[in-house]
């Protein structure tokens, strides 16, 4: 298969992953119901009568149904993450058309996919997050990283092709 060819599928599973995970941002309350009745929680008010997962998930839904009943502009909050997710992925439109002479950018996503690390390291139990759930948001760097250092490859494979290296 030709670089070019691979790199557009890589980058372009990274693409994907940014506008999932923000359109995904949008819908949390549904999402949460969804995910609350998957995982057999009735009741996300009796939080405290429940463990692990479970507790975690009905204790945000729980906290998401208030918020949302009492508090609706703090929705507003991830309306505006989701469209940062949304934003940061057409920037990697340019890399997508014009791989070499975008280059850069793949770097800041790489910048941004550590960065994650130490935000969900430092922030997670200051907002007392539990740790397998600071661990899964972790996750999102890491695998960020994988299509953005393969892209990487791919560029200098294209720039040694192309006798520019």
């Amino acid at each position: 298969m030709p670089l070019l060819i691979r790199y557009r599928l890589s980058l372009s599973v990274f693409i994907l992953g940014l506008v999932l995970a923000g359109v995904t941002a949008f819908p949390l309350l549904h999402e949460l119901s969804l995910l609350a009745a998957w995982l057999g929680i009735s009741d996300p008010a009796g939080y405290q009568s429940l463990s692990g997962l479970q507790r975690w998930i009905a204790f945000v839904y729980f906290g998401l149904q208030q918020t949302h009943a009492h508090f609706p502009f703090l929705a507003y909050g991830t309306d505006w993450l989701a469209f940062g997710h949304l934003v940061i992925a057409m920037f990697f439109i340019g890399p997508f058309l014009a791989p070499l002479r975008n280059e850069w950018v793949l770097y800041i996503g790489l910048v941004a996919c550590v960065a994650v690390f130490p935000l969900a390291l430092i922030c997670g139990p200051i907002r007392q997050i539990p740790f397998y759930w600071t661990l899964i948001d972790c996750s999102f760097g890491f695998f960020g990283l994988i299509p953005l250092l393969y892209c990487l490859h791919l560029t200098r494979r294209m720039r040694e092709h192309q006798g520019l290296r």
